[in-house]
Order: structure tokens, then C-alpha cells, then sequence
């Protein structure tokens, strides 16, 4: 099984208006059995449901589903998290979305996390919970630290360490130091893994290389994890795109990660 992180860079009714960069957004989900895609502006839910019923008219075998949250953020300026997940691999089990109200640390998060847990049939880990982010780049050093509270907050309330946190971190370049890094909790940490390593290049185009985007999971969720499978997908090269076109899409390459299956009895 198949996960992956996108920020599609402002998705909304307008991407999914667009023919050629519909096309090619719906060719990337396809890839995945669950995709959780960042910085989406939907709040009619118009642009969710058009992706997924292209999913299901194009889909062999397989049925998706979407799940998403409700717009997030401080201002006018709000983003969501968008699920799309094919239930006939896995089942929504529970959702939690991260209240942010720490004492003496209220609104840590600009968009604060929509956690979800899924069981599934079909892989070694009967179920687990996938945390995704989105940070703010100026005070993305804070707001990574504080994944390491949403992993507790979610410990506390299911009673579970099967954890994955995703998504476009910022972390790296002038918003993460290499200094700064060593000071996270998630890295100081060893029960945890950076999947993504620093080395890669999740950005998008050929005038960038910064490791943005990151998989991180937990001991627990490790040992579901197909080795070394972790890697930005760029769609630029696989389906040829020039940089124009590229971009129309997003700035930004899906992460991803699979997962082992279920041992056959």
C-alpha cells in the first residue's frame, strides 16, 4: 500500500478546471491508496469531490473516497486537509483534529493538524494514524517542534504509537538550519525517523532543490514500512513535463512511502 503527502499549491475549483493540470493531478492520486493533499482552499467541498469521482471513473478495481477538514488557520487566510483514500484498502477509523490549546502555548499552529486513523485488511499494521502538516515558513522551527505535542496528544487519546506525520514542513534552507534541526524534538528523539533524507530535493522546477516536504514515523510505525521505499515522486521527469507545466501544477513533488502487506497465513 501506497501513501503520500502532496502540497498541490492552492488546489481548489480552479486546478480542477484546468484540463491538462487536472489531468495530470488526477494521474499523481492515482498512484497512492491514500493521498493527503496540502494547501487546499475547498470549503464547498467542490474540488474534493470532482478529484474523487475522476478517481473512481478512472480507478481498475479500486474505489476512493475523501475526507476533509475544516478550514484552518488565523485571518481570512485558511487552508484544509484534504484524505483521499480508496475504502476498499482501508477504512477511516477515527479523526482528531488538533485543537492547539496548550496552556501558555495557544496557537502554535497556523493550520493546526487533522489527524486521521485508518484501519486496513490488507497491511502488516492493522491500523494507524497519519498526522499531516503544513507550516508556516517563518516560524516553521516552532511549529515542527510541535508535531512532537500532537504525537503525544494522539498517544493519550488512542492509545497508540503507530504514527506517521507528513507533509510540507519547510525544513530546510533559510526557514530550517542545519543548527536549528538538531534542536526538534522529532529529531532528538530516536524513536523517530526522518524518512526523507535531508539530501533530497522535494521542490519542484529546475531553479530549486530544498528538502521541504518529510515523512516521519514513529518505532512503531516503523516496522510497517517497506525499507528504503521513502522518496519525493518527481511527476516532472515521469511524465515529461516542462517547467511551465510543472509549475501549473504545484511547486512542490509528492512525498511518499509504502507499506508492507499483510503476511499471508
Amino acid at each position: 500500500m501506497r501513501i503520500a503527502a502532496f502540497n498541490a499549491r492552492r488546489f481548489g475549483i480552479k486546478k480542477c478546471t484546468n484540463e491538462e493540470v487536472f489531468k495530470i493531478i488526477t494521474r499523481i492520486a492515482l498512484r497512492y491508496d491514500i493521498i493527503v493533499i496540502l494547501e487546499v482552499f475547498d470549503s464547498k467541498e467542490k474540488a474534493a469531490k470532482l478529484l474523487t469521482d475522476k478517481l473512481n471513473s478512472c480507478a481498475k478495481g479500486g474505489h476512493y473516497q475523501y475526507l476533509l477538514s475544516k478550514p484552518l488557520g488565523r485571518g481570512e487566510y485558511r487552508e484544509q486537509y484534504l484524505f483521499i483514500y480508496r475504502d476498499d484498502v482501508v477504512q477511516v477509523k477515527e479523526t482528531y483534529q488538533y485543537e492547539d490549546n496548550q496552556e501558555g502555548d495557544v496557537d502554535a499552529f497556523a493550520r493546526e493538524p487533522f489527524v486521521v486513523r485508518f484501519k486496513s485488511k490488507q497491511t502488516a499494521l492493522k491500523d494507524f494514524a497519519l498526522i499531516p502538516v503544513h507550516t508556516t515558513p517563518l516560524d516553521s522551527v516552532k511549529e515542527i517542534d510541535e508535531l512532537y505535542d500532537v504525537f503525544l496528544a494522539v498517544k493519550e487519546k488512542w492509545k497508540m504509537q503507530r504514527v506517521m506525520i507528513l507533509g510540507d514542513f519547510n525544513a530546510e534552507g533559510s526557514y530550517v538550519s542545519k543548527k536549528k534541526m538538531k534542536t526538534l524534538r522529532l529529531r532528538q528523539d530516536t524513536r523517530f525517523h526522518w524518512l526523507i533524507c535531508d539530501e533530497k530535493d522535494t521542490t519542484a522546477g529546475k531553479t530549486t532543490d530544498y528538502c521541504y516536504d518529510r515523512i516521519v514515523v514513529h518505532d512503531d510505525m516503523l516496522e510497517g514500512i517497506v525499507p528504503n521505499s521513502a522518496t519525493p515522486f518527481n511527476f516532472q521527469e515521469k511524465y515529461d513535463l516542462t517547467d511551465e507545466e510543472t509549475l501549473a501544477v504545484s511547486d512542490h513533488y509528492p512525498v511518499e512511502v509504502e507499506l508492507k502487506p499483510r503476511a499471508k497465513k
